[in-house]
């Protein structure tokens, strides 16, 4: 039997966060690294089978697409794909030299972590079986992660069906394919198989895409996916899936009217499941959430004292850089007496379309619910010096405030570089700012974040009516 002080079970980012922190605190600890998402490796979903291809691919698929549009004038220039094994060749040599550099290399730095490539299930709350052998820890972090929710669809089971792992490692494009989920991930696959000449048909069970976002912001950017090409079908009901003919066929109602949509392949988008099936929780007594994620308190603690959970086995929100963050915070109160909690409502989230949406903060319809009167309106960017340079005006920004105290408590963008653009309004947010704050600060011109202090500037000003330079 071997003892450790700590024993993290995952190897993704809130996992080696964890184990960076509790090397950094000199604590004996053990990563016990497999989980049940088939395409991870060390460093987990994101650098393997998410974040890092998938941002990849998008980037070649937006160069192809701003290529091809042809968007000033006087030029004459064009791109197609030459060879797409290559592309994949090229993400999969990206990965692997990044899994080496921020993972392996990192790893074999850390003095006082071991790790394990196996899984690991439990005896009791201190003790894990892995690979037969016993191993105790005072202390125990769960951070296995999660992978693509299978949905209960008729005939689902007999046909052959993409996940994000399969689809970032096609060596051939299909002529089509149907993609079930309107969320970031579906959006985002949407999008980069139209811009590689994909014929794609999204069906997303909600009236709108992104349906926890502004309507304005689903509005835009479901208007921009179409006009790219991309089939949009919403408050979808999936009644039955089969293939004939080579072809896979979606049987469907919308409001009743039934329906059918065929492609090549299907992608499934719509959710994700906890890696905890090898994890024997029922053991220690862990409670999960109603969709069956492990619960945790503010504190990264699950129901039982001493064992810790962190990253997307913990549910929504699902992001990488929140994982490594809980994983961080949760090695701190593990084992120190100061206990640190994370401000759920400033961390930002962003989906990589073209162009990309992004959020922050409360919406108006839940500032709404917790009794603040709010103000809020859309400014558009159109109304930016900047998009007009670069000749890409689409897009708005959201900002709401609580119409007493001018406090901005949420942000929403859809626009060129909104990914990078919402930074601003986090940091508003989590030092309780207001628009008269943003506006104080000079902002270089021309430059896409002036659209932050636009949006400042509109609860006192009609913004059509102002000059570039205004205040």
């Amino acid at each position: 039997m071997e003892e450790y002080e700590y024993a993290i079970v995952g190897q993704g980012a809130a996992a080696f966060a964890a184990a960076l922190k509790a090397d950094e605190l000199g604590i004996k600890t053990v990563i016990i690294g497999k989980n049940e998402t088939k395409g991870t490796l060390l460093g987990g979903t994101c650098i393997n089978v998410g974040c890092v291809p998938s941002k990849r691919l998008i980037k070649v698929g937006n160069f192809l697409d701003k290529i091809n549009l042809k968007r000033f004038d006087g030029l004459y220039y064009s791109a197609e794909i030459e060879n797409f094994p290559k592309i994949i060749r090229e993400k999969e040599f990206l990965v692997g030299s990044m899994r080496f550099s921020k993972y392996q290399k990192v790893l074999g730095k850390l003095k006082n972590v071991k790790y394990i490539n196996e899984f690991a299930s439990f005896k009791d709350k201190n003790t894990l079986i892995v690979n037969g052998s016993e191993i105790k820890a005072k202390k125990i972090l769960i951070a296995t992660g999660a992978r693509t929710k299978i949905p209960k669809i008729e005939g689902l089971n007999k046909v052959k069906y993409l996940t994000n792992e399969e689809a970032l490692s096609m060596k051939k494009l299909p002529k089509s394919i149907i993609i079930i989920g309107g969320g970031a991930l579906g959006l985002e696959f949407a999008e980069m198989f139209a811009h590689f000449g994909v014929n794609v048909t999204l069906l997303q069970r909600n009236e709108r895409i992104l349906p926890g976002w502004e309507p304005e912001v689903s509005y835009y950017l479901e208007q921009y996916l179409k006009e790219e090409g991309i089939k949009i079908i919403t408050s979808v009901d999936i009644n039955e899936v089969s293939k004939a003919n080579g072809l896979v066929k979606v049987s469907f109602s919308v409001k009743g009217i039934k329906k059918k949509a065929t492609a090549e392949e299907i992608l499934l988008a719509a959710g994700r499941s906890p890696n905890i099936e090898k994890l024997n929780l029922s053991r220690t007594g862990i409670k999960l959430n109603k969709d069956g994620f492990i619960k945790i308190n503010k504190y990264m603690e699950t129901s039982i004292s001493g064992i810790y959970s962190a990253g997307d086995v913990t549910g929504e929100p699902m992001l990488e850089a929140l994982a490594a963050a809980e994983g961080n915070k949760a090695t701190i109160n593990a084992f120190s007496a100061k206990k640190i909690a994370i401000d759920l409502n400033s961390v930002p989230s962003a989906v990589f379309t073209f162009p990309e949406v992004a959020r922050v903060g409360l919406t108006d319809k839940e500032a709404n619910g917790k009794g603040i009167k709010c103000a809020c309106q859309p400014v558009m960017f159109k109304d930016l010096a900047k998009a007009s340079i670069i000749k890409d005006t689409r897009g708005l920004i959201k900002m709401v405030i609580n119409a007493n105290t001018k406090r901005i408590l949420g942000v929403e963008i859809v626009g060129e570089n909104a990914a990078d653009l919402i930074h601003e309004a986090a940091l508003a947010v989590k030092f309780r700012l207001t628009v008269d704050d943003i506006i104080d600060t000079v902002h270089v011109f021309p430059t896409l974040s002036e659209i932050t202090k636009l949006a400042a500037l509109s609860f006192y000003h009609n913004i059509e009516d102002l000059s570039c330079c205004s205040e």
